[in-house]
């Protein structure tokens, strides 16, 4: 007893004192000392104890191949178990299990075929082992031989069985092994809890979910975060943030793991002020400086547009992983923060943290938002010939579209034929969107050509080329191209703005009357049109796309769903605060010079994403420096 005693405390070399003091070692004794080493992180004193043992017995043997598989050793454990002069079926699954964890499935599977006997261990083992290998399926096929062979359920086997189930969607066989659980008298073990909620959300099922959750008044952390996570996997933000509030009145505290999901709900909503408070209640409980909490609040706050407090969550996380690194690289990127992206890139570097492809994305991502068409081939080179294995069809997208808003319209095409990955409509999309810029058509229908062989149905390419052929005057083309995506049934997308204010999101569409302050917000931009003709505003009519009359052009870009949302943010909050507007679609080129001016009249910041990026416009400039 005191040799564990020693060893469970990390006093290996009292113990090991002791052991040689004792006149008299039976087996028990050597057992507990090579245990006592192998989990002291001693593999040599455990197998040189092994080696010198008198009398070993299936214990000993079985404890050194635990010992080899958990340093790693998976060819040594495997020799010495294949030496074991006899094997219990501890033993067995033992083996089994390090295959499993090694990722070598088929010698388990093999293995396990070859057990003389086996028990709810082996089976549990093999279902477990199937799952995290990413094979559900048979591992859902080993539990219906496990029940066809009577043998008795665990609670831990039930846990596996759900989480198989979650990750398949396998829902009737999920119910199934519910009224298992009943049957079983397992309805109040909180693991079992825990994935129940799992499986129901992954499912569609947060009725059932909630029906689970219900049945018990819970006190765990994991029971309500697995509540709270499920509500987020299935889009139901608000319900996601109830949970989360009435964990802090029923006194449940938040973990790292109930901060991520509940910061993931707000960056669904673009609630920004309920991300706050959430931040507040993050700090207060001490995890303000956590990496997981801190992650997440990087990319609520590159989301919900305030990119300086992503950059200060960032600077308070202690312990910086690869995913904090990427968060703000890629959250900067979108904000049009190119040399900020290449500093950050630079200290990841200095850190010795080693980027991925994400790193390398949102680095191309930068150049290309910000222009930077020579460091864009740069990055671009050394993932080709340093990162050979890490180029990925992400990054020809990135580097397609540098040189497409560069005007290298030519060399873009030419790269993605000679792509070493199999190019997809995203790529090509990437060109398309950048013909209109430069007013290439014959790049343009060779783009479009190439998306809908690959997507028929493909709605960005016909709008993309109607828009280049409205922008040329080629209204028959227009046409054309209008009757070929009725035909088709492809409708296209309406475009729509937002301001979420106070936690109500609204909406509006081009000349939309529909919002009860209409009147207050038309007024507003009545009064806006004035002042921006002061300033010298004339409208690009090439963005009115359609054939009717310039008064009429003028007229419809004046009502288009940003300057409804930006007007609107005007009427509603205070004076010199900022207003978000958020857009489905890439923003119109005639309201984004407007929007500058706008911004320098009523002395705000008024920023602006759209499907590509956001855009913070200041006192007549945009982030973008009209690069966009």
């Amino acid at each position: 007893m005191m040799i564990d005693g020693y060893a469970l405390n990390h006093r290996l070399d009292d113990a090991i004192q002791l052991f040689e003091k004792m006149p008299v070692r039976d087996t028990v004794s050597w057992n507990s000392m090579i245990k006592g080493c192998l989990n002291g992180g001693d593999l040599i004193t455990a197998k040189k104890l092994f080696d010198e043992m008198p009398g070993r017995n299936v214990v000993s043997w079985t404890t050194m191949v635990n010992g080899y598989l958990q340093f790693g050793k998976i060819e040594v454990a495997e020799r010495l178990f294949f030496e074991m002069p006899v094997k219990d079926v501890a033993a067995w699954n033992s083996m089994i299990y390090g295959y499993l964890k090694s990722g070598r499935v088929d010698e388990a599977v093999n293995l396990f075929r070859k057990m003389p006997s086996r028990n709810v261990i082996s089976w549990t083992s093999m279902i477990d082992g199937l799952d995290y290998n990413g094979r559900n399926d048979e591992a859902l096929i080993f539990y219906k031989k496990m029940v066809g062979f009577g043998v008795k359920l665990s609670s831990n086997t039930v846990s596996c069985v759900l989480r198989a189930c979650a990750n398949v969607m396998a829902l009737h066989l999920g119910v199934q092994t519910h009224c298992q659980v009943v049957k079983l008298g397992f309805s109040f073990d909180e693991f079992i809890c825990t994935s129940l909620l799992t499986f129901y959300a992954n499912c569609k099922q947060m009725e059932n979910a909630c029906k689970v959750f219900n049945e018990k008044l819970h006190g765990n952390v994991v029971i309500w975060t697995a509540l709270l996570t499920g509500y987020g996997l299935n889009h139901k933000h608000e319900s996601a943030l109830m949970v989360f509030g009435d964990m802090i009145r029923m006194a449940v505290l938040p973990n790292q793991s109930s901060f991520t999901s509940a910061l993931n709900s707000c960056s669904g909503l673009e609630a920004l002020d309920k991300g706050k408070e959430i931040h507040a209640v993050s700090v207060k409980l001490g995890l303000g400086s956590d990496v997981f909490v801190g992650n997440s609040l990087i990319v609520m706050y590159t989301v919900c547009g305030s990119i300086n407090d992503a950059v200060a969550a960032f600077s308070n996380i202690g312990e910086k992983n690869v995913v904090s690194w990427n968060s703000i690289i890629v959250g900067s990127a979108k904000h049009g923060q190119g040399k900020l992206v290449l500093t950050l890139f630079s200290r990841m570097i200095r850190d010795e943290v080693d980027p991925d492809e994400i790193s390398f994305t949102g680095l191309l991502s930068a150049c290309s938002h910000s222009g930077m068409l020579q460091k864009a081939r740069c990055f671009f080179e050394y993932i080709s010939r340093y990162k050979s294995t890490a180029i990925k069809l992400q990054h020809y997208v990135c580097m397609v579209d540098v040189l497409s808003r560069c005007g290298k319209l030519e060399e873009a095409e030419e790269l993605i034929k000679n792509m070493k990955v199999k190019p997809n409509s995203i790529v090509w999309l990437a060109l398309l969107s950048a013909c209109r810029m430069h007013s290439n058509l014959g790049v343009a229908e060779r783009a479009a050509k190439s998306i809908l062989d690959l997507e028929p149905n493909c709605s960005a390419a016909y709008v993309l080329l109607s828009n280049i052929y409205a922008s040329a005057g080629k209204w028959s083309n227009v046409s054309r191209m209008r009757v070929r995506m009725k035909q088709a049934g492809i409708v296209k997308q309406l475009g729509c703005s937002w301001v979420t204010l106070r936690g109500v999101r609204h909406e509006f569409v081009c000349a939309d009357r529909s919002h009860p302050l209409s009147e207050k917000i038309y007024q507003k931009l009545d009064w806006l049109g004035g002042k921006l003709k002061e300033f010298g505003y004339v409208p690009d009519e090439s963005f009115a796309l359609h054939d009717v009359e310039d008064e009429q052009k003028q007229e419809m870009l004046l009502y288009h769903s940003e300057r409804l949302a930006v007007a609107f943010g005007l009427v509603t909050t205070a004076e010199g605060s900022t207003i978000t507007v958020m857009k489905n679609l890439r923003a119109c080129g005639d309201c984004h010079s407007a929007i500058k001016l706008i911004a320098k009249i009523v002395g705000r910041e008024i920023i602006v994403r759209d499907s590509t990026r956001f855009h913070h416009f200041r006192n007549g400039m945009c982030s973008c420096g009209d690069y966009w």
